[in-house]
């Protein structure tokens, strides 16, 4: 019965975080449902899809952060979850399966084995060793893509339907499939801040500050890590399912080292460990890559550089920055 008070002061201050009120939350989240709106009243009308990209990648940042902000594990190989529900799905539906609810069953199946697997693995090694071994993991699923000849191999695979719920097309509208997203990126926020404020997510953080000590109070570090490896998983390929659909074309890109790497990005940026951040940080990243990429065909050698002296120069991400705004308003 004493375990859960060690656990607690093994967690230290950063456990207020994801018990701080949501408020930030649900102020992003009302804006984002007011996006169509905007749009309807003069909003540049490709903001629409921009933001639907935006909110996919959001969910798969979530999924990183935590294993990432909450468990302190660096994978360099997560966009290869985003890959494997998005192939799933393109296979799926070029096979004439397009039901969403058969559809999504398969995906968090086939990525919470290849999770298991892959983190039972990668999890017996720390620093890193981590980040190679999930990089290394990643790349396979990369090179077993391209060699998918009868799926598009390197050239990737074109669409010609979406998914549906009951008969229905769930991308016929640009509008419905931005609200469907939505939802699911809610869901997902939702879920992940229930398991980070339950008693296994406390354990998942303060295996991050000691995990000797965690060890001593007689919980299993490793099995609480493979699990919340395996909830990354999953969620994260439920990005790669919305990202297949709003794409209409499925690529060994998206889960290459470099897409990995635009997730910690996305976490780092918005503030790790703070979930609500890892939705900013998606949010902030897709928008500066498209008003870069509309200035400069070399955009990325602008971007780069920015986001380097952002990490370096500042402290919790943008989530910091708005706190640090609101405690000098609140002095």
């Amino acid at each position: 019965m004493s375990a859960a008070p060690t656990i607690a002061g093994a967690a230290g201050p950063a456990q207020s975080r994801p018990r701080s009120r949501p408020v930030l939350a649900l102020v992003l989240f009302a804006a984002l449902a007011l996006v169509p709106v905007a749009v309807s009243l003069g909003v540049p009308a490709h903001w629409l899809s921009l933001v639907t990209r935006a909110m996919i990648f959001a969910i798969a940042a979530l999924s990183l952060d935590l294993i990432l902000g909450v468990g302190g594990l660096v994978s360099f190989g997560h966009a290869a979850f985003i890959g494997i529900g998005a192939y799933v799905t393109g296979i799926m539906i070029t096979e004439g399966r397009t039901e969403t609810l058969l559809i999504l069953p398969v995906l968090f199946v086939i990525c919470a084995l290849f999770a298991a697997i892959t983190g039972a693995v990668s999890l017996r090694t720390r620093g890193v060793a981590f980040i190679m071994i999930t990089l290394a993991f990643g790349q396979m699923v990369f090179f077993l893509a391209q060699a998918l000849s009868a799926y598009g191999g390197d050239d990737g695979l074109t669409l010609h339907a979406h998914s549906t719920i009951a008969g229905f097309d769930i991308a016929a509208s640009r509008t419905g499939f931005f609200y469907i997203v939505l939802g699911a990126l809610v869901g997902c926020y939702g879920l992940v801040r229930i398991i980070v404020a339950s008693r296994f997510g406390r354990v998942l953080r303060a295996a991050r500050e000691n995990a000797t000590r965690v060890t001593v109070t007689g919980y299993d570090v490793g099995r609480v890590r493979l699990i919340a490896y395996v909830i990354s998983g999953m969620i994260a390929g439920l990005s790669g399912f919305f990202l297949a659909n709003q794409t209409e074309f499925v690529s060994p890109a998206f889960m290459s080292w470099q897409r990995s790497g635009e997730l910690i990005f996305m976490v780092v940026l918005g503030g790790v460990g703070s979930l609500h951040g890892a939705i900013i940080g998606a949010l902030a990243f897709l928008f500066a890559e498209d008003v870069l990429a509309g200035i400069t065909e070399h955009w990325k050698a602008i971007f780069g550089p920015l986001i380097v002296l952002f990490v370096l120069f500042t402290r919790g991400g943008i989530v910091g920055i708005l706190a640090k705004m609101r405690g000098n308003s609140d002095g």
